[in-house]
């Protein structure tokens, strides 16, 4: 009887299909545009109402990803993509997470996969090196890093254990009795709102600090909010601090805000989900002076470090408030490895259980590229926003809202908020490129952020001639 399952055989010479699908996709991006023009329900009506009784061929299946969904997928790898910040992808990492795929290992526990375990902890320990973090954050101290999914898992389990610290562990037992206060910038990302959310503090326990002229946050402020909440009972408790905002790329001063949380022993998170990646350059790391103060801290290499996307790196300078705030452990998970208290048992340092097998991916984009490879193209991308910047103050037609700390480019038409918008829609439909936008003081503002795994100086100054071609009137 046919077990229908894809033989070994089979799976060779599919997977070379597949393969070459995918390089061949790499190498005619340019073909599709960026931002999928697709109408809503257009990619679910051509798909059949029932599910297949018998198996289709392969080819079958690729003719109508080509046909079906292809045009209703937003090109984050064409070197024409400047929205939001990036989800990156590189061959190594792809053949990583292929890898991965194929292994199936599911890294809960060092027992149920030790290599899955000890690559991860060298690769963070790598990456420490490459930033050039702080000793606190290794695990020759009391830290260490581990793999999450993205900033915003990292955010909830900075969030979790910060309230668990302040409570000394003991809201896990009886409950929030306490009204803790949490503190952001006006341009913290909203995935520490929704930490604070389901970690059951409430929106309304969330303090938005303002902000300065380079949207960075005011340690005034946020000292003199700290201090009425404390005298009015509340218990603060968390602070986020960012190194390279969402909206503008604003850099929070570190050393200022973690002074004053180390004085008020109130936990600093330091969420610098794509900006992170330049700390592999010297030039940079002045954006992380004071981040020794920091209790726990993040980056996405599925930003800007062409790993494909989940990939966040979550460090904490003391691993036991993971532990102490995330450990369960059910009779079916005890095993002798884990109770000897010589290994790390990763489910133990956030929210979720199951773990696939990031890590490789990562180590294979560290190998393939090496320390001077990621280096190259950090800088490169930053020289690009630059020159970037440099043709916005020469135009007559545009004007930069602030200047570039790294790679994301703020600038608007020198117009009103509907012709701004109007500008971004109409060059957006064309398909040559694909940009966003955001509000900072009220006004509509567009952003160009140059950190495609792929994007090179032409298609800058595509997207520049295209935008300039594109004005008003």
């Amino acid at each position: 009887m046919d077990s229908y399952h894809m033989t070994p055989a089979q799976f060779r010479v599919e997977g070379k299909k597949l393969v070459d699908f995918i390089a061949d996709y790499y190498e005619g991006i340019n073909k599709y545009p960026v931002l999928s023009q697709v109408k809503p329900w257009e990619v679910y009506g051509q798909l059949p109402a029932e599910p297949p009784a018998t198996g289709e061929s392969f080819d079958a299946m690729l003719a109508d990803v080509e046909k079906i969904l292809m045009p209703g997928i937003t090109h984050w790898q064409s070197p024409g993509f400047f929205a939001y910040f990036p989800a990156n992808a590189s061959f190594p990492a792809i053949l990583g997470d292929l890898l991965s795929s194929g292994l199936g290992v599911q890294g809960m526990l060092w027992a149920t996969s030790p290599a899955a375990t000890e690559l991860e902890t060298r690769v963070m320990e790598w990456l420490a090196e490459m930033l050039a973090l702080p000793s606190s954050f290794r695990i020759s101290s009391t830290g260490g890093g581990v793999i999450q999914d993205s900033a915003s898992s990292a955010a909830l389990a900075a969030v979790v254990a910060a309230r668990e610290s302040a409570s000394g562990f003991a809201t896990n037992q009886s409950g929030i009795s306490a009204r803790y206060t949490a503190y952001v910038s006006s341009q913290t990302h909203s995935s520490v709102e929704k930490a604070v959310k389901i970690a059951g503090i409430g929106r309304e326990n969330l303090r938005i600090i303002d902000v300065d002229d380079r949207f960075a946050m005011r340690p005034e402020l946020l000292l003199e909010q700290m201090t009425r909440d404390s005298e009015a009972g509340m218990v603060p408790f968390f602070v986020c601090a960012t190194i390279g905002t969402t909206s503008s790329n604003g850099m929070d001063p570190l050393r200022a805000i973690g002074e004053i949380c180390r004085s008020q022993g109130v936990w600093l998170h330091v969420d610098a989900a794509m900006a992170g990646a330049a700390l592999l350059c010297s030039e940079f790391r002045h954006f992380s002076d004071g981040l020794e103060l920091a209790d726990s801290f993040c980056f996405n290499p599925h930003k800007w470090l062409f790993t494909n996307f989940d990939c966040d790196c979550f460090w904490v300078a003391d691993r036991r408030h993971l532990v102490h705030t995330f450990s369960i452990l059910p009779e079916y998970l005890r095993n002798q490895a884990s109770e000897s208290g010589e290994v790390f048992d990763y489910r133990d340092w956030h929210v979720q259980l199951g773990r696939r097998f990031r890590s490789l991916k990562l180590w294979f984009v560290i190998r393939h590229y090496g320390v001077e490879g990621l280096q190259f193209h950090i800088r490169r991308h930053v020289e690009l926003a630059r020159e970037f910047a440099g043709w916005i103050l020469d135009s007559g037609d545009f004007e930069l809202v602030t200047p570039p700390p790294l790679n994301l480019v703020c600038f608007r038409y020198k117009g009103s908020d509907d012709e701004n918008m109007v500008l971004m829609q109409k060059i957006n439909a064309g398909g040559k490129i694909y940009f966003t936008h955001t509000k900072l003081n009220g006004r509509v503002v567009l952003r160009l952020c140059i950190a495609q795994t792929h994007t090179t100086r032409a298609d800058v100054e595509k997207a520049w001639q295209i935008i300039r071609s594109t004005v008003p009137g």
